[in-house]
């Protein structure tokens, strides 16, 4: 049984490891989307290459799978611990929703070259703490209008859901903090800063695109 809890992590990231920007770029223009633009595989190289219908589909199968990954982990640990485990299976859904955020960055079917967890994110804090992803893609929206630029969107939004996912499911009934919360809320927020990480260096140097969509 405790083996369920060891293996839904590992399934958890053989699904994220599914790369649909290289599934969907090869489908409509017939190329690879890691040998264009950014070489980022994920939603907005995917605009840029392949155009809007392989972007979104691309950004909606990139978040499905992340929610399907904490479904995962949801009904695993539900079985293997009991229903009345609210926690232990609070944190089988955020560390299946991590492994599937290592998978899409590094992908086992397509060379461990994978995209920025973006997308992926959205899937699953959706399930994880959905009043964290509410506020980030208001926070994503607002700054988009105003810089378009993708990456520094990405970023803000990435505080927003891990400050809100901390601050929602990070503590307790009592007020106490439970560490592996926040500690995972933390590692889901990290890496995505550090595959934007080439991004922040533009940033700084303020050499960032803003984004142009392939019609």
């Amino acid at each position: 049984m405790i083996a369920l809890a060891v293996i839904a992590p590992v399934v958890s990231y053989l699904v994220g490891s599914i790369s649909f920007a290289v599934i969907f770029t090869k489908l409509f223009s017939k190329t690879d989307v890691r040998d264009h633009g950014s070489g980022n595989a994920g939603t907005t190289n995917v605009l840029r290459v392949a155009g809007k219908t392989a972007g979104l589909l691309t950004f909606l199968c990139d978040a499905l799978k992340g929610a399907l990954c904490v479904l995962i982990g949801m009904f695993v640990y539900r079985f293997v611990f009991g229903a009345e485990a609210t926690a232990i299976i609070m944190y089988g859904e955020y560390l299946c929703g991590i492994a599937c955020m290592v998978g899409h960055a590094f992908p086992v079917w397509f060379g461990f070259k994978g995209g920025k967890c973006a997308a992926t994110s959205v899937g699953i804090f959706a399930l994880c703490c959905p009043i964290a992803i509410v506020v980030g893609l208001a926070g994503y929206l607002i700054n988009m209008l105003v810089t378009r630029i993708v990456s520094l969107s990405t970023l803000i939004a990435t505080v927003l859901v891990v400050g809100f996912s901390i601050g929602i499911n990070g503590f307790d009934a009592n007020g106490y903090p439970d560490f592996i919360v926040i500690g995972l809320s933390l590692i889901g927020g990290i890496i995505v800063f550090w595959r934007h990480k080439d991004n922040i260096l533009r940033l700084v140097k303020g050499e960032e695109k803003k984004l142009k969509i392939k019609k």
